[in-house]
């Protein structure tokens, strides 16, 4: 009975599992994940009489604000005075200056037209009472300054400021008191040079210290350089106590709190190493290099000499020409601390350099925003403009305990990263804001993240709770780190690659926000952009196609897969740790998500991604091989005979096959161009397979590395069973991303590139059909048994054009 008992009630548990996975997928059934058309009222495109935004602001729709520019007063009584803008419910307060009776301030309040309920602006001049400290709310007020909505001027840029003016302040009763108040009140829009700076209504929680962090800023990235530093040998060391077998000497470079080693080499070998340790450096070039030589095991060692290397001193290289070696004299360490340090006869042999003919990768390689080289000296001319209009968002979902979100978003393009303004406690947030960046290759893409403000008030501190917030798949365990301070949860990303937009075209789509935690993915809201790509030249833009994708140093002197995974990291890190420190800070989490830090993390949702992405790519295969069969088979008599007919004509004439191949491609290309993807690429669902992922799935996805699992022998078995997943899927993904490139020839998804190949093909048929088979054999095995001296080391103008294709990755969430 007992056993009947546990048998039904583990049906009923399974049961009640197949309900619930049945209502889940339900809801995710009804969501819509697709991507919408919007038609926003913005001016691009369209001739507007009377006011507008200029040119510079024509993707996003015009946001009217009341500007209050408080600048300084004189004759003030007291000794610690503010001023209060007062439009209904909003106040707006500038800080407390202390000790002086003409204070300046010079600070701008931004209240939107939208929150305008009443007819008359108030400004006032407080004092704080004598006897009580600044933080008291006893205040008294010395006089008021009021303005009518409706003689507000209105300035539009380019327009000069407005000019501050002298107002005599009045009390209560509207008599004129002692002192004057200097301020410049106006109307105008976000294309007002005092909007970024600005205390916004919108941002009322943000007052006090809270409020740097809802303005909109401009974040450029530290220009990064490759450190290589090739350890050659070292002589006449001067070994400690007994040399035995566990006895090792290595190299050990240290550069700000990031430690490299060389592999350890025994004392009774020749110390040669011959090996490269490779360091991410910024400009201006201000740190210096610590190398030492250490004895002993990598757990416990002691160094024999040391010699610190000025990176100011150091060679700059563009090209692969090796630098001189050169040897350099140790100094001795130091014993104790009263010991000084001497020379002595120990030397190391290295080449040192700054390598600025690499781009320093920072981002995944699928979807990189930036390839120019480190050195500008190699660097090109941009070929366009790329613009981004962050109009709005629609539906998000509550973030925070008392069910609000502070929104704001995050956008990256090669060096330079923005941030717009936060709207505070608004499921519905109004951007409207416009960003331009220079275009240097199409085939790059730009990240825009929407992120919940953690630094106002309501935000969450410490994050212990992050795995069941907004994250996305296993990147904010990737390093296994606790977060520290306050966490900007994640609500959603859009990629847009350019080379699918067409040149002047103006996009404006809705956007899902997308994402996935332990309980699965699920839509957070919508974002609206507005996206132009324009290119004055087409040719340039063409040019790029037939150019490496990389600077030539990668293709020349290659870095291996180790060497490209931990510079990523250093790059990443480095940046953070700069954004940490401006003003308002992106915290770590943010960078790291922006960068796609961990995303060849192993999952099994990934796996099985990747899967089906190669199931797809064979399919033509597997068609072929059916119709095949069917012929075989003899299913249709009449299919089977012409089929028959058919290789036996190609078998008679051989030299037809080429000239039908291509055009066929060519008539297919055509065909499809009726179909051709008319918007940019967005997070699929079911190609990221998250419309039928398990709770142990995601489980398994959003398990730490290492992982938190008992027993350490299960633990170092699942932790090393996923780093070589991880490697596997990397290899799975570089395979099917270069399957689908090849299909992408024709699939219209970059215009520009399947007119090119249609043309190619068009040129091919005619070139093949006039000129003989065996002709073209005979050169193309020529071509391909050339001499190495007649070869280059650059990638051929094929391998480079494939390599410039989008593919499905662009869509993976």
């Amino acid at each position: 009975m007992a056993n009947e008992n546990q048998k039904q009630n583990q049906h009923q548990q399974q049961n009640q599992n197949q309900n619930q996975n049945q209502k889940q997928n339900q809801k995710k059934e009804k969501e819509d994940f697709s991507l919408k058309a919007t038609t926003p009222n913005i001016s691009a495109g369209k001739v507007i009489s009377g006011d507008r935004l200029p040119t510079a602001y024509d993707l996003v729709e015009r946001m009217q604000f009341l500007f209050v520019r408080v600048m300084k007063a004189i004759n003030l009584p007291g000794h610690c005075a503010y001023v209060e803008a007062k439009l209904g419910s909003f106040v707006g307060t500038t800080r407390c200056l202390k000790e002086t009776t003409s204070p300046e301030w010079n600070q701008v309040f931004a209240f939107s037209k939208e929150s305008i309920q009443v007819l008359v602006l108030e400004i006032e001049v407080n004092n704080i009472m004598e006897n009580c400290d600044c933080g008291c709310n006893s205040t008294e007020l010395v006089g008021r300054v009021s303005f009518t909505i409706g003689d507000i001027p209105t300035r539009i840029p380019p327009d000069s400021p407005l000019a501050p003016q002298w107002y005599t302040l009045e009390n209560q009763q509207g008599e004129k008191v002692e002192g004057e108040l200097m301020v410049s009140v106006w109307m105008g829009t976000q294309a007002d040079e005092s909007f970024p700076e600005a205390w916004h209504s919108d941002a009322a929680e943000g007052n006090g210290e809270n409020i740097a962090h809802t303005r909109s800023k401009v974040y450029i990235s530290p220009r990064l350089w490759y450190l290589r530093v090739n350890v050659i040998q070292a002589q006449d060391l001067l070994l400690k106590g007994k040399t035995g077998n566990n006895s090792e000497i290595f190299v050990q470079g240290v550069l700000g709190n990031l430690a490299l080693r060389s592999r350890p080499m025994k004392t009774d070998q020749n110390l040669i190493w011959n090996e490269d340790l490779m360091f991410v450096v910024t400009e201006p070039f201000e740190d210096s290099l610590f190398l030492s030589i250490e004895q002993g095991i990598p757990t416990k060692h002691e160094s024999l000499g040391c010699c610190v290397v000025p990176l100011r001193n150091v060679e700059q290289r563009v090209d692969a020409t090796p630098p001189a070696s050169v040897w350099y004299n140790l100094q001795k360490p130091k014993a104790n601390e009263d010991e000084k340090e001497g020379h002595f006869s120990s030397k190391l042999n290295m080449r040192i350099s700054l390598d600025g003919g690499y781009h320093v990768l920072d981002e995944a390689t699928h979807y990189t925003s930036d390839v120019r080289p480190a050195s500008r000296s190699l660097r090109k001319p941009s070929i366009g403009v790329l613009e981004l209009g962050i109009l709005n968002a629609v539906g998000l979902s509550p973030m925070k305990k008392d069910f609000r979100t502070d929104a704001f978003c995050v956008a990256k393009y090669g060096p330079k990263w923005v941030r717009t303004r936060t709207i505070v406690n608004s499921l519905s947030p109004k951007w409207n804001e416009q960003y331009t960046w220079e275009v240097y290759d199409p085939c790059t893409v730009i990240t825009l993240v929407v992120f919940d403000n953690g630094n106002l008030q309501g935000g969450k501190k410490d994050g212990r709770k992050k795995d069941d917030e907004s994250v996305d798949t296993g990147e904010k365990n990737a390093g296994g780190r606790k977060p520290d301070g306050t966490v900007d949860k994640r609500i959603g990303k859009v990629r847009i690659r350019l080379s699918t937009l067409e040149s002047d075209r103006i996009y404006t789509h809705s956007y899902p926000l997308i994402n996935l935690h332990k309980g699965g993915a699920r839509k957070m809201g919508e974002i609206q952009l507005a996206v132009r790509f324009s290119c004055p030249s087409l040719f340039n833009v063409l040019q790029t196609y037939a150019q490496p994708l990389l600077p030539e140093m990668h293709y020349i002197s290659p870095l291996s897969r180790f060497q490209l995974d931990s510079l990523r990291n250093q790059a990443a890190n480095i940046t953070a740790l700069r954004f940490k420190r401006a003003e308002p800070p992106l915290s770590k989490d943010v960078v790291e998500y922006m960068l796609d830090m961990g995303a060849n993390v192993w999952s099994m949702r990934r796996g099985k991604t990747l899967f089906y992405r190669v199931a797809g790519l064979l399919s033509v295969i597997v068609f072929v091989a059916k119709r095949f069969d069917e012929i075989h088979s003899w299913k249709n008599s009449i299919t089977t005979v012409l089929g028959y007919f058919m290789i036996l004509f190609v078998i008679f004439y051989p030299e037809i096959i080429l000239p039908l191949t291509f055009s066929f491609l060519l008539l297919f290309g055509i065909w499809r161009y009726r179909t051709r993807p008319r918007y940019p690429s967005h997070m699929d669902m079911k190609l990221s397979q998250l419309d039928g992922t398990t709770v142990e799935e995601l489980e398994e996805e959003f398990d730490p590395f290492p992982s938190k699992l008992n027993g350490d022998n299960l633990k170092k078995r699942y932790d090393r069973l996923r780093g070589l997943a991880g490697r596997v899927l990397e290899v799975m993904s570089d395979l099917t991303t270069q399957g689908e490139r090849v299909q992408s020839l024709l699939s219209w998804r970059d215009p520009r590139a399947t007119s090119l190949f249609s043309i190619f093909c068009f040129v091919a048929a005619f070139v093949t059909y006039f000129v003989p088979f065996r002709i073209m054999m005979v050169i193309w095995v020529t071509y391909v048994l050339r001499p190495p001296r007649f070869r280059f080391d650059m990638p051929a103008v094929p391998q480079n054009f494939l390599r410039r294709m989008p593919a499905k990755s662009d869509g993976l969430l």
